[in-house]
């Protein structure tokens, strides 16, 4: 599970797709409360180094998930396409952006 947190190449199941969800979401909380504590005029930018990198994890696992059932990252783009995967299944064979993450191969 988290094998490339960044990478927007691969699928993930939708355990891991939301796990990601409550990390990105408890990461902006935090952020927001670390926040609170700074000057006016700092905010912009401690905002934009904090949250740059959560926004990014965000959207790579959120295009490998899409990637899990069969369509392009841009689908989360879309508002509630993101509650939609978290219940949906995804493909259970290989598809064009990889194999089906549920099968686990072991390189023992």
């Amino acid at each position: 599970m988290f094998k490339n947190p960044f990478s927007f190449e691969g699928r993930i199941r939708r355990t891991e797709y939301g796990l990601s969800l409550i990390i990105a979401t408890a990461g902006r909380v935090l952020i927001s409360f670390i926040l609170s504590g700074v000057s006016r005029d700092a905010v912009f930018i401690v905002n934009l180094i904090f949250q740059a990198p959560l926004l990014w994890f965000f959207w790579a696992q959120g295009a490998k998930r899409c990637h899990d059932v069969n369509m392009s990252g841009w689908y989360q783009a879309i508002p509630v396409f993101p509650l939609y995967m978290l219940f949906a299944s995804g493909n259970e064979d290989i598809n064009k952006y990889g194999a089906n993450p549920k099968i686990q191969t072991s390189n023992f």
